[in-house]
């Protein structure tokens, strides 16, 4: 167990707090907010740059709602130094019929980057060329993925996958017609990896695991995979570490989605029993545990609980939004001095059956 110092817990808090009042005064000031949270404030009970001034403050917010991103026009969320600007159109990659769309310029940039100085070099090296296993269209990931390939000086190659297609799939129980749809997008990467010198792999889970049915992956070149998929329990991340890539590659998961960016996952190992826990890319992205009851509490350490995600740049504020997952809310570690989220899967995830597809 790597512990924290009072002192750097103390000073990641006050980097927090002081990001927020930074971040509240650029979405609430007439010069630089944007028409959503400008006229939102103006019936509001509270001034949100008076009265929020920590990162506790936000628990002032009610929760965002998610059909403002798919029932309003884009330009509301335009702040007003952007004006004119041509922004992309980031999609969910989950449910069916109009998407939740965020706008954005450069946030995915500045995510990917920051997440590219916790990687490991031997694993993932400067110049080696990627491959990018997962969903494609308007999702985000798609051009952060060969964002960081870029950054990190080389080139991504792409395969076609449409996540919303499997979903359907099974919702309508045409299992065979879905796993016919993943094999296709397995053997497009298979046939790149083959093919092209390729030496980094981001893919979900559920497509690394099919991928070992066509193409031993150490032995294709791959020294480090970077896993995104927010259900991942220790038996799929053992099995996935030990039997798919035998311990020769590095494996990274990352819990992310086009809301918050990213979190990085702290290393993973047989002596925390394959459990992966999370830290969010604070002061950028907030993550607390709550009680599905009683949202404004926090629940206690190793205690299940919803995950709340309050996003906080420049481009985009949003606090307080439940996402539709549940994790166990863990204390520091090492570099990440604020609380992680451990064992991360859909919300309910014991009452009920989430369809994944192919995460």
């Amino acid at each position: 167990m790597s512990t924290v110092s009072p002192g750097a817990i103390q000073a990641a808090q006050d980097a927090l707090d002081a990001h927020v009042r930074e971040i509240i005064a650029w979405h609430f000031s007439p010069e630089t907010g944007c028409p959503f949270w400008l006229d939102w404030a103006k019936s509001a009970d509270f001034d949100p740059i008076k009265a929020v001034t920590c990162a506790a403050d936000l628990a002032k917010f009610p929760h965002f709602q998610d059909e403002w991103l798919r029932d309003l026009p884009n330009e509301v969320w335009v702040p007003k130094p952007y004006t004119g600007r041509p922004f992309f159109v980031f999609e969910t990659g989950g449910t069916t019929g109009m998407p939740k769309q965020r706008i954005g310029w450069d946030d995915h940039k500045h995510d990917y980057e920051e997440f590219s100085a916790g990687l490991d070099d031997k694993f993932f090296p400067k110049g080696g060329n990627w491959l990018m296993l997962g969903p494609t269209g308007p999702r985000r990931l798609r051009l952060a993925i060969e964002h960081l390939a870029n950054f990190r000086g080389g080139s991504c190659y792409h395969t076609d996958l449409d996540p919303r297609w499997v979903k359907r799939l099974i919702a309508d129980k045409e299992f065979e017609t879905a796993k016919k749809y993943k094999k296709h997008a397995v053997e497009q990467g298979a046939t790149l990896l083959k093919h092209r010198k390729i030496s980094c792999l981001f893919t979900t889970p559920l497509l690394l695991e099919a991928l070992d049915e066509y193409v031993n992956v150490p032995d294709a070149g791959i020294k480090g995979v970077f896993c995104g998929g927010t259900s991942m329990n220790p038996q799929t991340v053992r099995f996935l570490i030990e039997e798919i890539l035998d311990n020769r590659a590095q494996f990274v998961p990352t819990y992310g989605n086009t809301l918050m960016g990213l979190a990085q996952s702290r290393p993973v190992t047989r002596e925390d029993n394959y459990s992966i826990t999370y830290h969010a890319p604070q002061p950028r992205a907030v993550l607390r545990i709550v009680d599905p009851n009683d949202t404004q509490t926090t629940v206690d350490y190793d205690t299940w609980g919803r995950v709340e995600l309050s996003t906080l740049t420049k481009e985009f504020f949003m606090p307080r939004f439940l996402e539709r997952d549940e994790a166990l809310r863990r204390q520091p570690w090492g570099r990440f001095a604020w609380d992680g989220v451990g064992e991360v899967r859909p919300f309910g995830a014991l009452e009920t059956k989430a369809i994944e597809g192919v995460y």
